[in-house]
């Protein structure tokens, strides 16, 4: 799916919101392995990231040619942040009214609201496609992306205990979220 580039001041910086381009693989590829190493709260470790480039840019085509897909890249003052996403659940008539997200930026870009601005615009998106209901994992721990969902309406709905292991021998819940559109 496809959006209208978008700029934005907050707090003084010039943030730009858009779609990816192919030619950016590599840059959302390096994006990847860094931000997972970054924090305990993404889905895997960084050596677990195994993607190529033709598949990076598959994905980013496949994203922007979707009618239900939307990848949104987010750029604070020219410098690359971090990514959102939505992923309509259109494989079948019942669950066609759900679409699940997903958000990170590299470490540097947090708690400056830009989190914020970029969910605004993935509910927006998923209004307009007439999505209901919009779905999200949270790993256990994570207050803060935890307090920003709540505060823009979503709701815990379930929990998985133990749902992640670390190197370590520690374990975090996943929890579930979701938002009335």
């Amino acid at each position: 799916m496809r959006i209208r580039e978008e700029r934005f001041d907050l707090n003084g910086k010039e943030v730009v919101l858009r779609n990816a381009r192919q030619d950016e693989a590599q840059m959302l590829l390096d994006y990847l392995k860094t931000v997972s190493g970054e924090t305990r709260f993404l889905m895997c470790d960084p050596d677990e990231i195994h993607f190529t480039i033709e598949q990076e840019e598959n994905f980013i085509k496949s994203h922007n040619d979707s009618q239900d897909n939307l990848l949104i890249l987010a750029f604070v003052d020219g410098e690359y942040a971090g990514n959102c996403s939505f992923q309509g659940r259109t494989e079948k008539r019942r669950s066609a009214h759900r679409v699940g997200m997903g958000i990170a930026l590299f470490q540097r870009f947090t708690g400056q609201g830009l989190g914020k601005l970029m969910l605004k615009k993935l509910i927006e998106e998923a209004r307009k496609k007439g999505f209901e209901q919009m779905e999200l994992t949270v790993v256990g721990g994570n207050t803060r992306a935890y307090r920003l969902y709540e505060s823009m309406g979503f709701k815990e709905c379930g929990r998985i205990p133990g749902a992640n292991r670390y190197e370590d021998g520690s374990y975090a819940d996943d929890i579930m979220m979701i938002m009335a559109l």
